[in-house]
């Protein structure tokens, strides 16, 4: 376990515009609030998380940019054309340019109801001797991938993404029930659990009339 590394925390953002597609039935502007939203409360936990030295936000919306680095995040373009993984390959790659000496974590984008204590928990349990992920709260997507150096990083994030971690030898990171590091918000009733969990403050500024 990497009781004593520090990590930079990679946080894949796809522009408000396209994003959250199962949402437009709460209407087209809400969908892209909450997008940006969800962005930026796991963001703002993420930074205030045990063991993260640096987070690293992927996007090419350079308004939602500009409000990660107000929020104290690094930004990064992305230039992979829709390709998630290639994405996280290439921005572990810069991070560990900019920071060798720190373990390389991938969170999703969509945790509203991210706590800063239960990131830190899997940061601090994740293995030091290869990949390690969290899984959603349906135990068939990941939320958080870890890897010790650059060279074992091999996100594949997609479908059944528990399944394809577990092939390429990572190891499920235990550590307690992390309840808001594995509830990801893709639909109306995601929001609803997630909303029961205590979400952050800009996603409920939005969320405030629709429940």
């Amino acid at each position: 376990m990497s009781h004593d590394i520090a990590f930079g925390v990679i946080v894949p953002v796809k522009p408000p515009a396209f994003a959250k597609s199962r949402l437009g039935g709460l209407g087209e502007r809400v969908r892209r609030d909450l997008a940006a939203a969800f962005a930026a409360d796991t963001v703002a936990a993420a930074l205030r998380a045990d063991r993260v030295a640096l987070v690293l936000a992927v996007t090419d919306d350079h308004r939602l940019a500009r409000d990660l680095v107000a929020l104290g995040a690094d930004v990064l373009p992305d230039g992979t054309a829709d390709d998630l993984n290639q994405t996280l390959v290439l921005a572990a790659s810069e991070l560990t340019r900019r920071a060798p000496r720190l373990g390389l974590a991938a969170l999703c984008a969509d945790l509203p109801a991210l706590r800063p204590e239960d990131l830190g928990a899997a940061l601090t349990h994740a293995p030091a001797d290869r990949m390690g992920f969290v899984a959603d709260a349906d135990r068939i997507g990941t939320t958080l991938l870890t890897s010790p150096t650059l060279d074992g990083f091999r996100p594949g994030f997609g479908k059944h993404s528990r399944s394809v971690h577990l092939a390429r030898g990572a190891r499920e990171i235990e550590a307690g029930d992390m309840p808001s590091l594995r509830r990801d918000v893709d639909t109306p009733s995601d929001l609803a659990a997630a909303l029961r969990l205590g979400i952050g403050p800009l996603t409920s500024q939005v969320a405030a009339d629709l429940f």
